[in-house]
This record gives C-alpha cells, sequence and structure tokens, in this order.
C-alpha cells in the first residue's frame, strides 16, 4: 500500500509521514530529501543550479538511495546530515522547479514506491507520483505556525528571514503543489502530532480492509 502525504513547508508532513511509518511498519520515503541530495551534489560538482538538462543527467547518473534506517545516500555519500543545512534549504527550490529535474526524480519516486508498503511525503505525491495511492492526505496549517515550526527547526536563522523563505518557497512551490480531488485534507494548526498521525492511521487501517 502507499500511503501519499502533501502540503506545504511547515504542514508537519515529515514528522507525521515518519510517526505513521513506524506505526505502521511500513516504509519511509522522503522526497524532499531527494531534490537536497541532488542540490548538495550539484554543489560538490560545482555545476550550476540553473542548469536544468546537466542537474537532471546528475540525479539520472547518481539515484538517490536510502537505507533501512532512513539514511540517504547519493554517489556512495552518506547526506544525512548536509542536506539539512541552511545553505541547501535556500537552494533546493531552484533545484526542484526544474521540469526536467523532477522528471528524474519522479520516476525515481515511483520506483521506490514499488518496493513494498510505504509512506511517501512531498508536494505531488497524490496527483503525480503516486495517484493509484490507496490514501491520500493533504496536510495544511496557518501561516504564522508553519513559520513558528520552521523556526524551531532553524534556531540557528533569524524569524523574520524564516518568515520570508517560507512566502517565496510558497510562491515557487505553488505550480506543482495542489491536493489530489480524492485527497483528505486535515489542518494540522491546532493539532497535536500524535492527534494528526492517528487519524491517518485510522484511514489507512480502514483503507487496508475495504
Amino acid at each position: 500500500m502507499i500511503v501519499a502525504i502533501d502540503g506545504p513547508a511547515g504542514a508537519g508532513k515529515s514528522t507525521v509521514a515518519k510517526q505513521l511509518a513506524e506505526r505502521l511498519g511500513f516504509r519511509y520515503l522522503d522526497t524532499g530529501a531527494m531534490y537536497r541530495a541532488l542540490t548538495w551534489l550539484a554543489q560538490r560538482h560545482g555545476l550550476a543550479l540553473d542548469r536544468a538538462d546537466e542537474l537532471a543527467e546528475l540525479a539520472r547518473e547518481h539515484p538517490v538511495r536510502f537505507d533501512d534506517a532512513g539514511r540517504v545516500f547519493i554517489d556512495d555519500a552518506d547526506v544525512t546530515a548536509s542536506i539539512r543545512k541552511p545553505g541547501i534549504d535556500r537552494l533546493v527550490p531552484v533545484v526542484a522547479r526544474h521540469i526536467a529535474v523532477r522528471k528524474v526524480m519522479r520516476e525515481r519516486q515511483r520506483t521506490l514506491g514499488q518496493e513494498g508498503d510505504v509512506v511517501i511525503e512531498g508536494r505531488d505525491i497524490g496527483t503525480v507520483v503516486a495517484p493509484q495511492a490507496r490514501v491520500k492526505v493533504y496536510l495544511v496549517a496557518d501561516h504564522a505556525v508553519r513559520a513558528e515550526r520552521r523556526a524551531a527547526e532553524h534556531p540557528e536563522l533569524a524569524a523574520d528571514a524564516l518568515a520570508t523563505d517560507l512566502r517565496l518557497r510558497d510562491e515557487k512551490d505553488a505550480a506543482n503543489m495542489r491536493p489530489a480531488a480524492d485527497a483528505v485534507q486535515i489542518n494540522t494548526t491546532d493539532l497535536r502530532v500524535d492527534e494528526v498521525v492517528s487519524r491517518i492511521e485510522q484511514l489507512v487501517r480502514s483503507r487496508a480492509v475495504a
């Protein structure tokens, strides 16, 4: 079974998807980490981030992989920690906006999604990557709450800078981010993580026996 969880930055996708996968005994696939890994590799190769075709070829030649512990690898390097640094955070939207890059990444995501039960989180999973997913969820939250969550993730950065970054990211993501017609939307603004996870878990278990 594929469980697709989409939504904007700060809506709680990663935290919810990880905990849901643990509860269900499913694999967890963070598609955002794949774009981050490619951004890291492009910098390592000194490749300009506006070269869409070259970035796509780099992604094709060096497919991102995950181990059982959820660590992220590209070009045989463990980049799990490196791709979470602020520098990558700022640059990844530039890489992810390229259509050629997204095409390659989506192919890889579909391949990874075929390997048994999995929770996949991203921005276009339910609409493009896995429209056949049995469970589709779209998380949303108030902008102020999303900004607070991002600030908690990056305490080393100024709150106003993070708020601006979030707004710009929303603008860049707009073209690729919309809920699937059959997605269940959950507003996480006033919900605890375990409450969101429980709601989705109930949905998954009801669909599993349907």
